[in-house]
């Protein structure tokens, strides 16, 4: 056992405390705590350790709202003060844009969410126990599953389709074993909601799971990921697979197995942020494009937008929303980004939309980005260390952020939305 002071939090909600100079990272430790901690494990220049006894709390730690902190993996900050939480992960994006050399001076506050009920999308894992079925999220650095009885992230609505889900599973263990999660998605207005179970289940299992959804009223469909033939394809059991936002005056269609943005309350401030960093004339090009989420937006305004896009089910969603707003000059091709960019023709003035998935773009996609020499680069991101670890190649290719904004989409979560916009040096 030591005893240690956390200084400051760093990502992925660790703690930083130093015991005779050594470095000690402490999951869930927060600035100013002061802790009794075990050593749980020791690797070159740190060592990771566990809270055994909390002596001290810092600065707005609080009791969690949530029973199941810290067992549940799923919320490292419950345990702050939400004014807090925004405050750490302000001094975090900032640690991290000054380590990619993008030393910020101006202002850069994380626009804040309501804690409660802000997902539109989730995913819930699915695991046999000794006695029974359990549907959740994965302890904390462990597979094991705990059994939610209620999630605060989610609506009321999507928690009792959760748990009604999880009586008609019980209630079929031979097919349930092949369950291994259930994915929901709500309409931005909570009117329309639907879920796709996931797992190695058959064409005929999925259709001996139709009849789950007379067990779950509130849901408006319902499908499953069956396998056959050495493939996995969506099986649509009951009801539609779509759900819907509007931004900006916009309706957008989203597949239940279409990537989305889940915050139901910053999605449209979000789709203003990067909108209004992409200055307005000349070619758009929209990578990781999505349901179209930023280009029919764009498109809407005026621009020319082609968007890429490798997930088929999004592709159609995509090119749907160009169609219902009669957007002709919004393209979507079905393509891995560098195929795609590479059977794109560089455009004078051209401004490239860069949203990866949490893995970041990664060197070849920077790279191939930077050949295309872009007036504008507007990058969006939910992960600071790949962030920093592409805009410090951007740097090296001869760009420069010149606007920086911060949203809090994943409220108790060490995730924060960062937009960035840069230019030629």
């Amino acid at each position: 056992m030591v005893e240690v002071a956390v200084e400051k939090g760093v990502y992925r909600g660790l703690g930083l405390a130093r015991h005779e100079g050594q470095v000690v990272f402490v999951p869930r430790g927060l600035p100013g705590d002061r802790i009794r901690a075990r050593i749980e494990s020791v690797s070159r220049g740190y060592v990771r350790g566990g809270i055994e006894t909390l002596l001290e709390g810092g600065p707005g730690r609080r009791p969690s709202p949530c029973p199941y902190v810290p067992r549940c993996g799923g919320c490292v900050y419950q345990e702050l003060s939400y004014a807090e939480q925004l405050r750490l992960k302000e001094a975090i994006l900032r640690e991290t844009l000054v380590r990619a050399g993008v030393a910020w001076e101006g202002d850069l506050p994380v626009a804040g969410s309501p804690e409660m009920g802000w997902r539109m999308r989730c995913s819930f894992h699915a695991e046999q126990g000794e006695e029974d079925l359990r549907l959740g999220l994965h302890e904390e650095a462990s597979h094991r599953v705990v059994d939610l009885e209620r999630c605060l992230q989610i609506s009321e609505r999507m928690n009792r389709a959760m748990r009604d889900l999880l009586t008609g599973l019980r209630g079929r263990p031979g097919i349930a074993r092949t369950v291994r999660g259930v994915d929901l998605a709500e309409s931005l207005d909570g009117s329309r909601l639907v879920a796709c179970l996931e797992g190695p289940v058959t064409a005929g299992e999925a259709a001996g799971l139709a009849a789950l959804d007379r067990g779950a009223p509130g849901l408006t469909g319902l499908g499953a990921m069956a396998e056959g033939r050495g493939r996995r394809r969506f099986v649509l059991l009951s009801g539609e697979p779509h759900v819907h936002a509007e931004v900006r005056g916009l309706r957008l269609r989203s597949h239940v197995r279409s990537f989305f943005q889940a915050n139901r309350f910053l999605l449209g401030r979000l789709v203003d942020e990067v909108v209004g960093h992409v200055d307005p004339g000349g070619p758009v090009l929209d990578l990781y494009a999505g349901v179209g989420l930023f280009a029919i937006p764009l498109g809407a305004r005026g621009d020319r937008v082609v968007g890429l896009e490798l997930n088929a089910t999004a592709v159609e969603d995509a090119a749907h929303n160009a169609r219902a707003h009669r957007l002709e000059h919004v393209r979507f091709r079905c393509a891995d980004v560098l195929a795609g960019m590479a059977q794109c023709h560089v455009q004078p003035e051209e401004r490239i939309v860069l949203d990866p998935p949490r893995t970041g773009a990664g060197p070849a996609v920077v790279d191939a980005v930077a050949a295309r020499r872009p007036a504008a680069i507007v990058y969006v991101s939910c992960d600071p260390p790949t962030l920093a670890r592409d805009l410090q190649r951007l740097r090296g290719l001869g760009y420069r952020a010149d606007a920086v904004s911060a949203l809090d989409l994943f409220p108790d979560t060490f995730h924060v939305e960062t937009i960035v916009r840069l230019r030629p040096a």
